[in-house]
């Protein structure tokens, strides 16, 4: 068969020739396929695509490699696009123990700053300073003029208008920066004061109803250079970009508004005939913006921390009295791609991990090799075994695992007394997502019950009847330089313990734990 696109095909070879095994990364450059490159041989069958190449490099390409990819998360095609009426049955929100304890709880957080454009976090303590491990529980603080974190209360004389307690207009902050901070967060330590009530404005929502309503003034928004400006008496920012942020497919991508920091008499862009006509446009926006069904109001208590995209959302708030109380938050910016990757990661962990629920509870079910219990009953067995024995967590993981080369098509070969490769299969399988301390005893498991059969008399009489059925696949019992050879293996003796819990774990009368209550262990020990 042919291939189409060979150059686009052969660039994305995923074989540990052309990339990193554990990053991905290609190990060449676009310049270093040949000209003239084809293909020789091609076949496809339901599991991959196979490929010989005309310089005699082959390539393996696995179903659905090349499915579509998504919409960019950071344009409106990725959003949930909303008016305050969408909330009417509660804000995106999570206690923060629950967050801290929870990766389900904290992808679904995430998820909604990526999604709906914020979220709120309940019961952080409220002391100075915790806005920033709540930053650091999923990226970076982005430093900037006003440190690492600002206190956002009234000053006597204040270099920004967030400083006083006058009402402030749905704005974005730091449109003077290029970059922009991505994502900003705002503590409540307290907020007794009458008035200081928040507001947030979904800006992705007003400019797509601009778009909607006036595709003129949009078109000009977006293709007009404004320019942004601060200077205090240490600082002097600028940047010059639109209201409306495109990508190049002509999605919304980023809102810039804050009527505070354009510097409008620099403004060269629009043809003097069309300066007009930019004041007209960004009149609508703004008015737009103010609309009372867009704005989303909110009062932060002591403890509430607000994540939100400052790409996207508008956030404003109320005057403030500070003589009849106290409104004290303390903020501080980050970045959505940090935010992403640590979603991307706590999604890719969990998906691995229902991946191997999914076997227990499925293949698992299975007879196995002729024994007593179920497959996954002995593994998790041998993992309880490991526990009650106060192993660290890797070996316990490693008992628990130790067997999945078993599973979808793993097995008929030892019955048939043809060969057993199950160890090497189940560590190949985890080795992308788990340590060596973990698969190096799965995968010298088989290897350390041939080392017991030749070194311990009387093991080989403790073998079940189905054990001792496939010991003459597995190799028999070890030559002595085999032996000695395993012992100086620097895993050999967690082997021999994984060993043991595996022969003693087929007891259909023993109480068997489920899954689930090792998934928390096996995150902890799962690799980036």
């Amino acid at each position: 068969m042919s291939v189409p696109h060979p150059y686009w095909l052969r660039d994305n070879c995923p074989c540990p020739e052309c990339r990193a095994p554990r990053g991905g990364q290609k190990l060449f450059r676009i310049g270093d396929l040949p000209d003239g490159l084809s293909a020789v041989e091609a076949t496809r069958d339901a599991t991959r695509l196979a490929v010989r190449w005309s310089d005699g490099h082959r390539s393996h390409y696995p179903a659905g490699w090349d499915a579509p990819a998504g919409p960019d998360e950071r344009t409106e095609h990725a959003k949930r696009l909303w008016e305050a009426a969408d909330f009417a049955r509660g804000l995106p929100e999570a206690d923060w123990a629950t967050y801290l304890a929870d990766p389900e709880e904290r992808i679904a957080v995430l998820a909604a700053v990526r999604r709906s454009g914020f979220a709120v976090l309940r019961g952080v303590p409220a002391v100075a300073g915790q806005v920033l491990r709540v930053a650091r529980s999923f990226g970076y603080v982005r430093e900037t003029n006003y440190g690492e974190l600002f206190d956002v209360r009234a000053e006597p004389d204040p270099a920004n208008l967030a400083f006083t307690c006058l009402a402030v207009a749905p704005h974005t902050d730091n449109p003077y920066r290029d970059p922009v901070p991505t994502l900003q967060l705002l503590h409540c330590l307290r907020n007794d004061c009458a008035g200081g009530d928040s507001g947030l404005v979904d800006g992705f929502q007003a400019a797509a109803l601009l778009r909607a309503e006036d595709p003129a003034a949009f078109d000009l928004l977006a293709r007009t250079p404004v320019p942004f400006r601060y200077r205090d008496r240490g600082v002097e920012l600028s940047a010059e970009k639109p209201l409306i942020g495109l990508d190049p497919r002509g999605a919304i991508r980023e809102v810039r508004f804050n009527d505070r920091s354009t510097d409008t008499a620099a403004l060269s862009a629009p043809a003097p005939a069309e300066l007009d006509a930019f004041y007209a446009a960004h009149r609508r926006f703004a008015a737009t913006v103010l609309r009372p069904e867009l704005r989303l109001d909110l009062r932060l208590a002591p403890g509430d921390c607000l994540l939100l995209d400052n790409t996207r959302l508008l956030h404003a708030r109320t005057a403030f009295e500070p003589g009849d109380g106290h409104r004290h938050l303390q903020g501080c910016y980050a970045d959505l791609d940090a935010l992403s990757s640590t979603l991307a990661v706590l999604r890719r962990t969990a998906a691995v991990l229902d991946e191997l629920e999914a076997l227990f509870e499925g293949e698992g079910s299975r007879e196995y090799l002729g024994e007593a219990v179920t497959l996954a009953a002995h593994m998790l067995q041998a993992a309880a075994l490991a526990r009650a024995a106060d192993a660290p967590p890797a070996l316990v993981a490693a008992a628990l695992l130790h067997d999945i080369g078993h599973f979808r098509g793993g097995g008929p070969e030892l019955t048939a007394g043809t060969g057993d490769r199950h160890g090497e299969g189940a560590a190949a399988r985890l080795a992308p997502h788990f340590p060596p301390a973990v698969t190096e005893p799965v995968r010298l498991h088989v290897d350390a019950k041939r080392y017991l059969c030749a070194t311990e008399p009387g093991y080989a009489a403790l073998l079940s009847p189905a054990s001792v059925r496939t010991l003459a696949a597995q190799g028999g019992p070890m030559a002595p330089d085999e032996a000695a050879a395993f012992a100086a293996h620097p895993f050999g003796a967690d082997a021999v313990a994984v060993r043991r819990w595996d022969e003693a774990a087929k007891d259909p009368a023993a109480a068997t734990p489920s899954f689930a209550e090792f998934r928390p262990l096996l995150r902890e020990l799962m690799q980036p």
